[in-house]
């Protein structure tokens, strides 16, 4: 690469300036990154969420619409936000000197993080509860015998008296059969298929069912009535955000090497459950029905929306995390390469846990004699209902229990992490010199905060809360700020620097098709996501049958554009501020502030070396009065101003 403007001059300055002394910190290893985004990336969407959607859209004929929306909006979004992460060596918030008037976007990344932190860590206190319950020989949720089932609660024992009862009934020889007690109650049952209907429409309830609405969540008629904590929960909810704490209070380092753990372990556990799985009556059955294309499927609009909508939920964009990690990475690190391969990773593992998902579903749906799609269900009825009564049918219960968990709680862990250092570290990057040296007080406190502000999640009518900060807050907001995001660096920051920029740090300017990603197609697709994800959300619902009433939706319409609004309030609040006319303004806001650049002397003595004179007046806002004549380099001394970065 070319030198330009550098000289003897400008190199002495340099080789002068003093360190900043609470410089930011960064990974302990080259491994870090990888397996710190892929733990962030792969979270329970994968094994909740996706499974579903495959089933739903049509099996491995689903796989085509999500691999194109993941080449066409992932990846590009994915490489955008770790190339210029990386460049600036900055969080989300404070990363937008490359554009003042955008601030308002890594706001909302830090609200959307904030948010998602509450209730993530909900899900995560849940599975805590889950695998200490599973610590026992006689799994809880297998049977009726507890003191929270009811009558209309169905487990083996009693799936088999109601079955024989019926028999009896439909034979006519009732009269003259001896049965128990549970066999007796149960004539005035009538089988549909394969499931038990009680007459009067009231339906028969699985004992898993009732573990997790009766005795985990004690749940209440609605959101109305929130009823009281749960102790059990809010010890789980606690020991949760001790484990985040004690992993971010001491810096990236120490979560690097978290992950060397946390991030390929869930894989192990997988991979032991796929194999069991496998092995099971049924799970080949299961299996075909999650792979098999259905072809006709493709011809609906709403795959091609559901896969679109995926790929934000898994990929992890908008949330600012990527950001974040990507900070941390030393300047010269391979990013093109990282960004190619953490999303198809992602991808992979989605599929892989499909096939742990079927295999066990194709079980059940063995034991219960019936289709695989009586059995499929998503989110937290797939994780902590149908699953748990899977493993409560298996050889060793217990053991399959414990490892199942063991995962979901990593995992939810892994993305946890990603989400919670974004906010931490959006708040010392505003204030560096005042902030970084009190980490272990910023995250405490912080970790108290979103502990404090989850605790209505864990009431008994915690869930409906849930439902709603889920079904707003990951939604249509993420598409427009990333919109947004991928705008403003195209046009007003221009692809011509970024690819300057790329090319500074790994040698080489990528292949040229990201151009026109970043500038037309995947802004585009976004915009394609968002309409469709505002017409099809609909008001928030919790199961089949429990509505919310009104001032619950406007509630989380409200918690949806609160992401959204930091970006026109802080592009008004920052033009109102500038000087000169309108038009002027906006143009001066939308070019680098003067401390825009890589972050280390040596990389910004390059980066202002590559630029030159010409492009350095051109691109950064002129905050400082030339008062001196240029010197014998070509460069002034307001060029110099730009060279420490505060």
């Amino acid at each position: 690469m070319s030198r330009r403007g550098d000289s003897s001059s400008s190199s002495s300055n340099l080789d002068q300036m003093p360190r900043d002394p609470e410089a930011r910190e960064g990974w302990g290893g080259k491994l870090d990154f990888i397996l710190t985004c892929i733990g962030y990336a792969v979270g329970l969407g994968n094994i909740w969420r996706f499974p579903y959607l495959c089933y739903k859209s049509g099996g491995g004929a689903f796989l085509i619409p999500y691999s194109l929306f993941l080449l066409v909006c992932g990846l590009p979004l994915f490489f955008l936000e770790v190339s210029y992460g990386q460049f600036s060596s900055l969080s989300p918030v404070a990363i937008w000197k490359v554009a003042p008037l955008f601030k308002g976007v890594g706001m909302g990344m830090l609200i959307c993080s904030g948010i998602v932190c509450i209730y993530y860590n909900v899900i995560i206190a849940w599975t805590l509860y889950y695998l200490f319950s599973s610590f026992t020989k006689l799994l809880p949720w297998s049977h009726c015998n507890n003191s929270w089932n009811t009558e209309k609660c169905v487990d083996d024992e009693r799936q088999k008296n109601f079955t024989a009862a019926a028999s009896a009934v439909s034979s006519g020889m009732n009269k003259s059969m001896s049965m128990n007690s549970d066999a007796a109650s149960a004539l005035a049952v009538v089988v549909n298929g394969s499931r038990l209907v009680y007459i009067g429409n009231n339906k028969s309830i699985s004992a898993s069912e009732e573990f997790w609405e009766r005795h985990v969540l004690e749940l209440s008629a609605g959101i109305d009535t929130p009823g009281t904590i749960r102790w059990q929960l809010l010890i789980c909810l606690a020991v949760a955000w001790l484990c985040v704490f004690f992993c971010l209070f001491k810096g990236v380092k120490i979560l690097g090497k978290v992950m060397h753990f946390a991030a390929p372990f869930p894989y192990l556990i997988l991979l032991i459950l796929l194999v069991r799985g496998c092995t099971l009556p049924g799970a080949v059955e299961g299996i075909l029905f999650y792979i098999v294309p259905r072809w006709e499927k493709l011809f609906e609009f709403t795959v091609w929306g559901d896969a679109a909508l995926q790929i934000f939920y898994s990929v992890g964009m908008a949330w600012g995390g990527i950001i974040t990690m990507a900070s941390y990475n030393k300047f010269n690190n391979n990013v093109y390469r990282d960004a190619m391969l953490v999303p198809f990773i992602n991808e992979g593992t989605s599929l892989f846990a499909g096939f742990v998902i079927f295999s066990v579903l194709g079980f059940m749906a063995h034991e219960a004699n019936t289709d695989v799609d009586k059995i499929v269900t998503q989110g937290p009825g797939l994780t902590f209902v149908a699953y748990p009564e899977a493993i409560a049918k298996m050889p060793l219960s217990p053991l399959w229990a414990v490892l199942f968990f063991i995962m979901l709680f990593i995992i939810g862990l892994d993305s946890q992490f990603g989400m919670f250092e974004t906010i931490l570290s959006g708040i010392t990057d505003e204030y560096p010199h005042l902030l970084r040296r009190k980490k272990v007080t910023i995250t405490a406190l912080a970790c108290f905060a979103e502990f404090l502000l989850g605790l209505p999640c864990i009431t008994q009518g915690g869930i409906y809360i849930l439902q709603i900060m889920d079904w707003y807050c990951a939604s249509f907001s993420l598409m427009l700020i990333s919109m947004t995001e991928c705008l403003a660096l195209s046009w007003a920051y221009g692809v011509d620097r970024l690819y300057k920029d790329i090319a500074l740090m790994i040698g080489y300017k990528p292949h040229f098709w990201w151009k026109y990603m970043w500038k037309y197609i995947t802004p585009g697709v976004i915009m394609f996501i968002w309409i469709f994800s505002v017409i099809t959300l609909g008001p928030v619902t919790y199961g089949d049958n429990y509505s919310y009433p009104p001032w619950a939706i406007a509630f989380g319409w409200i918690l949806g554009i609160l992401a959204v609004v930091p970006i026109p309030v802080v592009a008004a609040v920052q033009i109102y501020h500038a000087k000169g006319p309108i038009l002027k303004r906006i143009k001066h806001l939308c070019k680098p502030h003067e401390s825009w650049g890589p972050a280390l002397p040596e990389n910004r003595k390059r980066y202002f070396a590559e630029l030159g004179r010409s492009e350095l007046q051109d691109i950064f806002i002129p905050t400082h009065e030339k008062t001196t004549p240029p010197t014998s380099n070509g460069c002034d001394e307001t060029t110099l101003v730009f060279l420490p970065k505060s």
